[in-house]
Formats: structure tokens, sequence, C-alpha cells
């Protein structure tokens, strides 16, 4: 069994959106857009992409299964924010994707989107964000990161998260990374996880598919935030694909995103 590498991901082809729709004056700050053929109201997938919050890993390599969903008649809203070494980090990268979530509110009738159903999808440190924009109504307003009227989202299909992150940053997930992203450790800025950690704002009142790799490492940071999101009250499922790693769940060709793409349209019924 050979699994996708790291560097094997970072090198899929890009595949070129039907849009791309800036949200920011910062160059990382814009969704590319990709639209199914049909006409009509589109269900909507917004997806978040991984990479440790650094600025190595883009969007770019989930530009194939975007086009996958479209295929499908989903509108994909694929979102670029600003990381680790390019002006991201808490809580930066929170403000940019609530931003381009809350943008399609202004673009939903030129692209005929349905906002009543708006499914998240996030891979690895994408999978916090994705997670984090459900749960955010639950955040006081004297947060930074506070929206009085985030957009609702009806779902979320968490692929790999890394969704505890004062769990995430005893167990070194990510490395100097997730510290980086946060502004120092649990210790020293307690309240920025309070404010990012979706362990912190449970129960997000979304239900929530989580799918992990048998052979993915980031399952021991998974397992914990289900018991607890069950436990709290969210409805959750968790998916656990075999001879699957970090990234086969985000590659078209594999069994286990056939996994990924039927809990995305369990979510949007």
């Amino acid at each position: 069994m050979t699994l996708i590498s790291t560097e094997a991901y970072t090198q899929l082809p890009a595949v070129a959106p039907d849009a791309s729709i800036p949200y920011g004056e910062d160059a990382n700050q814009f969704i590319d857009l990709y639209l199914p053929e049909k006409d009509g109201l589109r269900p909507v997938v917004v997806m978040i992409h991984g990479g440790c919050w650094g600025e190595r890993y883009t969007a770019k390599p989930l530009s194939g299964i975007c086009r996958a969903l479209a295929d499908d008649g989903f509108a994909v809203w694929n979102v670029e924010y600003r990381r680790n070494g390019n002006g991201g980090g808490y809580p930066h990268t929170l403000l940019d994707v609530a931003q381009a979530v809350d943008l399609l509110r202004s673009v939903a009738a030129e692209y005929q989107l349905d906002l009543t159903h708006v499914v998240v999808v996030g891979h690895s440190a994408g999978g916090q964000l994705a997670l984090w924009l459900a749960g955010r109504s639950r955040l006081a307003p004297t947060s930074p990161v506070y929206n009085p009227n985030p957009l609702p989202i009806r779902g979320v299909v968490c692929l790999a998260g890394v969704i505890d992150l004062v769990n995430a940053a005893a167990q070194g997930i990510c490395g100097d990374n997730l510290p980086l992203f946060m502004g120092g450790t649990p210790e020293a800025v307690p309240d920025h996880y309070q404010n990012a950690s979706p362990m912190a704002l449970l129960p997000l009142g979304v239900r929530q598919i989580h799918i992990v790799g048998d052979t993915d490492e980031n399952m021991a940071n998974v397992q914990p935030y289900l018991e607890a999101a069950s436990a709290a009250g969210d409805d959750v499922k968790l998916i656990v694909p075999v001879n699957t790693g970090h990234f086969e769940v985000v590659v078209t060709n594999t069994p286990a995103w056939e996994m990924v793409r039927e809990s995305i349209i369990e979510l949007q019924r």
C-alpha cells in the first residue's frame, strides 16, 4: 500500500475556477468559485484547505475535488486565506475565512447560490477553520473574532481535522506552526485558544461528519473531540476509510473520496 505523500499532494494539478473573487487587498484573500452547468438555485460547498496554517500550502491542490463537486451540482467556494509567513495567524486567519464565507451573501443572486444549503468542508488544519465557522455564533461579543450575524452553516464535513487545539499543542501536532499560528502556547494565551478551538465552542449546533483515514495520526486529536461533542449534544459521525492516510480524502480517484462525496450529499439533504 503506497499512500499519497505530502509532496505528491502539493503537486496535484491546478484546475481553473469559473471565477476568482477577492475579499480583501492581500494577494491571499480570494475565493475560487467552481460552478455547475445547471441553472437554478445551487447548494454551496465551502472548501477550506489545510497545511498546518503555513504559507507553503495553498488552496490549489483542492481544485480537483472542487471541480468534481461542481460536476455533481454544487457551487464550490474554495477559500484562500492568510497563513503563517504571509500575514496570517490569530486573529487574522479567522477573520479572513469569516469574511470569505460571509461574502456569499453579496454574490448569492449573481451566481444563483442557495444559502440555506451551505456545507463547509475542511481538511486537516482547515478542519479547525471549518468547525470554527460553524460555531462562531457562540463567541462572546468581547471576542476579537466575534460577528453578530454570521452566515448560518448547515453542516461540516471535517477531514482529518486538527480540532482540539489545546490537545494538539500538547501532542506537538504541526510542530511550531500551531503556537506560531495562535500567538503562543495555551498557557501563554488561553483566550486565543478559547476563541479559536472548536473544542472550546461546543456544542456547535450543526451536524458533523468526521472522516479520518485508518493510518492518519490525527485520529488521536479527533477522537476526544468527538466524545466531547457527542456529550454536548452535537450530531457527530465518524467514518474511517481503510488503507487511507492524510491526503487520500481530498483526491478524487480514491475510495475515500467517494465517502467524502457521499457525506457532503448527506449533509446537503
